[in-house]
């Protein structure tokens, strides 16, 4: 029987986990930061084989691996370990499922917006928008568990009858259009509107920040909101207000300036002293084009912004940048469908938070390596692959753990070398049928809870 100490055991797990996940984060979020955060926090843990670095190191493998069963987990933990010639007597998870548990969500939080920072931080000029930081914001659902305690949190649609769907969150997240980066992340039940997340998310702008979204988010009250911490907005004109090609001052081709009235009525989500608050107008340039290519359903695009220095910001400029929008639907499809964030597995609110929070960090772990590897071999991190990077990483990881630490960062820089060899094809204007080619498995719905239909079965 082995007599190595919980703390030896965990010197190992943090050294194994160093060479690997952790190499990336080694600037953007050092040990020294994490035990920072949970000092300011106040955050107190026993000597035990999971301790919070150790915990969180565990959690970030579990989101990045295919498999993302608590065991699967574990076993590389158990594995990590027996290279090490220590062994452990139990493979049971509830050490793990507790130790996850005990994670604090503020810890987490605070974790995932001090790596989103850092990254930022690493901006240059050259990757600027006018020389400004550009965030880019949209909404979306995700999947859960369907127990008591994540319905009575975030129920399933009212369309649905009890037992036949699964809870689901609305979530809105702030990205940065620079790093591909998640900044911040709201979460509500679905029927929020997205407008809604969004002013929980304008606290996460920087000053002199652009904010890029659709119409959705397009409302008088929140480009008021936008202007007063000193940053800007581009949108997509709201279809409830009408385009008058009339009305306002031409200042270039299909670009003007138009004075918008305070809404007589006070919209959903604010309140009476905060829509008296509001001025009674605002100037904003308005902006309209014609889309011709093939296969799109958008023809003409409106845009509302408040950046109103025709020369600073020409208009063809700020065409381009509201078409880089669709970045953002990229990146929200890499962490639902790439990295499995759209159906989460916790079965409690907190610990479906917690999860939300550590897939963003691992993301954010990928977008890492994928911008240094286009800083060091001079390529546009976003031009890279995130599929790709996720692979080469996945492969590379037993070899960073079997040599080294000389040797280990030898490897970490082929790495990033090999990570730039895989650049994603530019294909601007590509339209391709919403439609499905692979037919699904020929089940019914299921139109009663599972309780019932097991009775009609067991009745047969």
């Amino acid at each position: 029987m082995s007599t190595t100490t919980v703390p030896n055991r965990v010197r190992i797990l943090k050294e194994k986990f160093s060479r690997s996940l952790g190499l990336p984060f080694q600037k953007l979020l050092p040990e020294s930061e994490i035990e920072k955060a949970l000092n300011e926090l106040k955050i107190k843990y026993r000597r035990r084989l999971f301790d919070p670095l150790v915990t969180l190191w565990t959690f970030l493998s579990q989101v990045l691996d295919v498999d993302k069963s608590c065991h699967n987990a574990v076993s590389r933990v158990i594995a990590y370990l027996a290279a090490e010639g220590v062994e452990i007597l139990s493979t049971d998870v509830s050490a793990y499922c507790q130790a996850r548990a005990r994670l604090p969500e503020q810890l987490l939080e605070k974790i995932f917006g001090q790596a989103a920072q850092s990254l930022e931080e690493k901006v240059t000029t050259e990757y600027l928008w006018c020389g400004r930081s550009v965030k880019v914001i949209d909404g979306s659902n995700v999947s859960m568990p369907d127990t008591v305690e994540n319905q009575k949190a975030y129920p399933q649609p009212t369309s649905q009858k009890p037992g036949c769907g699964f809870p689901i969150a609305k979530i809105g997240v702030l990205f940065s259009l620079a790093t591909g980066a998640a900044i911040a992340l709201a979460i509500d039940v679905i029927n929020t509107h997205d407008i809604q997340l969004a002013r929980n998310l304008y606290k996460f702008l920087q000053i002199k920040d652009v904010l890029l979204g659709d119409r959705a988010f397009c409302a008088y009250a929140d480009l008021i909101s936008i202007t007063s911490l000193g940053c800007d907005a581009v949108f997509r004109k709201h279809q409830s207000r009408k385009t008058s090609m009339r009305k306002g001052k031409i200042v270039g081709n299909c670009d003007k300036f138009v004075i918008w009235y305070k809404p007589q009525k006070c919209p959903t989500g604010l309140s009476k002293e905060e829509f008296a608050a509001l001025p009674l107008t605002l100037a904003v340039r308005e902006i309209y084009y014609y889309i011709i290519i093939p296969g799109f359903r958008t023809q003409q695009v409106s845009l509302i912004t408040t950046l109103l220095d025709t020369e600073t910001y020409p208009t063809l400029e700020i065409v381009k940048l509201y078409d880089d929008r669709w970045d953002v639907e990229v990146n929200l499809k890499h962490l639902k469908s790439t990295l499995g964030m759209e159906v989460l597995r916790c079965k409690s609110p907190s610990m479906v938070r917690k999860e939300l929070y550590v897939y963003l960090l691992a993301y954010n772990l990928l977008r890492a390596l994928m911008w240094q590897a286009g800083i060091t071999y001079s390529t546009p991190p976003l031009h890279l692959s995130l599929q790709g990077t996720r692979h080469h990483f996945d492969n590379f990881i037993p070899e960073l753990l079997g040599n080294s630490e000389v040797k280990c960062h030898q490897i970490y820089q082929i790495l990033l070398k090999i990570i730039v060899h895989k650049p994603i094809p530019q294909r601007p204007g590509r339209a391709e049928p919403r439609v499905r080619k692979r037919r699904p498995k020929a089940y019914p719905l299921m139109k009663q809870p599972r309780t019932q239909l097991r009775r009609q079965l067991q009745a047969v």
